[in-house]
């Protein structure tokens, strides 16, 4: 059975009072947009249309080659827009989901299963439905007294009686495709809001005697269409609640889940404990054993085996197994730091290789570097890689000792045991096993403020 998808994107969303376009709105660091796609690809569907309008070329540039795209010029209602898509799906065969891609927080799990439904009970449409105590604002599910369904009711064209009813559409359909784009010529705007209603397709399809399914979701978080602010953090709220959930399932304790933002591309091992305020997005890996302290922020990076990461920011970055970071470091792009490694307070590395063993305890820059294993960092030095126009590459050896406050000015190599002093610039490559000093000479005026001295 062949399946394609559309996706409907074309609606400039004026009541998010944005210059965003509105699928471009992210929950949980992500584009709406992107997440509906996902889940669709994750159904096993490779043949998306997305229906553009508004803010076409911003989500052609999000969305990129995972679809085709047809473009509504006017916004006419949903079975104009699915109609823009005959140009790419007209003459095929097979099951057509429609979804909106303004609901996040559908699933593959419930996609996959509406179509399973729509396949094995032959329908030529079936909706996915779900049950609410706040219907209003959703097309209602009527049905018959044999529990058929009889029509889908908007908001604006709904009687008194029919909008008590709590069971709502979801917006979300399969058909057969011959089927949809062989009536959606003879849907009418005859209604309140003068627009092209996709669920009039059902209507046709019954008035022709055909048969329509419902798959109902116990699930209502997974259908919330996103229209306006309260509603992006009321499904921002929803998914941070499904991926803590998930995680601690998965054997991952989270101190406090009210306060702790994973993100949907984020993998967690078992028996990793996050602390209250923490958050992690992009495509990061942690490890199992893993320590992360309160208030950390970790973004596209891999933390490995027994690691303790203290309230620090890491962001596309590596710490190797058993590692320690922080409190109050921070670990920015390309910085890779080995196993058993120490970043302590207020330590900044970039760019920098940290190899297994070695230690920048506090109050360090390492930039443009690379430090060999077990050599110990004092405090306050820094590789000096920047000279207001090119960077340079500091590379330090194994078993080195640097002293305090050292200014380290590459490009310059250190050799495997050295010893730089304390208070030391280091300009010059300085061999193996050797003690560096770059000190200015002291001088000391003995008696120099002696009141006695001054007034002679």
């Amino acid at each position: 059975m062949q399946r394609h998808a559309i996706v409907l994107a074309a609606g400039k969303g004026t009541r998010m009072k944005s210059k965003q376009y509105k699928v471009l709105h992210e929950v949980a660091g992500k584009s709406m947009i992107v997440h509906v796609i996902d889940q669709v690809q994750q159904s096993g569907i490779t043949d998306i249309v997305t229906i553009v309008g508004h803010g076409a070329e911003q989500v052609k540039a999000t969305l990129g080659t995972t679809s085709q795209y047809s473009f509504q010029e006017a916004q006419l209602g949903t079975a104009h827009a699915v109609k823009q898509a005959a140009e790419h799906l007209a003459a095929q065969q097979g099951t057509t989901l429609v979804v909106c891609g303004d609901t996040p927080l559908i699933t593959s799990d419930t996609l996959s299963k509406l179509m399973a439904h729509h396949e094995t009970s032959q329908a030529q449409a079936t909706v996915l439905s779900a049950t609410t105590s706040q219907p209003y604002g959703y097309g209602r599910i009527v049905r018959n007294e044999q529990g058929g369904l009889v029509e889908i009711v908007e908001e604006k064209d709904a009687t008194e009686a029919q909008k008590i009813i709590q069971e709502i559409s979801s917006g979300i359909f399969a058909f057969d495709n011959a089927t949809l784009f062989a009536l959606l010529d003879q849907v009418d705007n005859d209604n309140a809001q003068g627009e092209y209603y996709l669920p009039q397709v059902l209507t046709l399809i019954l008035q022709q005697q055909g048969h329509i399914g419902v798959y109902h979701t116990d699930n209502f978080d997974e259908i919330m269409g996103v229209n306006d602010r309260v509603a992006l953090s009321r499904a921002e709220q929803a998914y941070r609640v499904r991926m803590n959930e998930y995680h601690m399932r998965e054997g991952v304790t989270i101190i406090d889940p009210n306060t702790t933002y994973i993100g949907p591309d984020v993998t967690i091992g078992e028996d990793t404990v996050i602390e209250p305020g923490v958050r992690i997005t992009g495509r990061t890996t942690i490890g199992s054993d893993v320590r992360i302290g309160q208030y950390s922020e970790i973004r596209d990076s891999q933390i490995d085996d027994g690691a303790v990461i203290k309230q620090s920011v890491i962001t596309e970055a590596v710490v190797g197994a058993q590692s320690t970071v922080g409190p109050f470091a921070q670990l920015r792009p390309g910085a890779d730091l080995g196993q058993d490694t120490k970043i302590g307070n207020f330590v900044e590395v970039k760019k920098a290789r940290i190899d297994d063993g070695a230690k920048v305890s506090h109050l360090s820059y390492i930039g443009d570097a690379e430090v060999g294993a077990r050599t110990n960092i004092g405090c306050g030095a820094i590789t000096v890689n920047y000279d207001g126009v090119n960077k340079f590459k500091t590379t330090i050896g194994k078993d080195v000792f640097v002293g305090c406050n050292a200014n380290l000015v590459a490009p310059v190599t250190i050799g495997d045991g050295t010893l730089v002093a304390a208070g030391s610039t280091i300009t010059d490559n300085v061999p193996d096993y050797s003690l560096a000093l770059g000190r200015a000479r002291q001088v000391t005026k003995e008696g120099y403020l002696n009141k006695e001295s001054k007034e002679s």
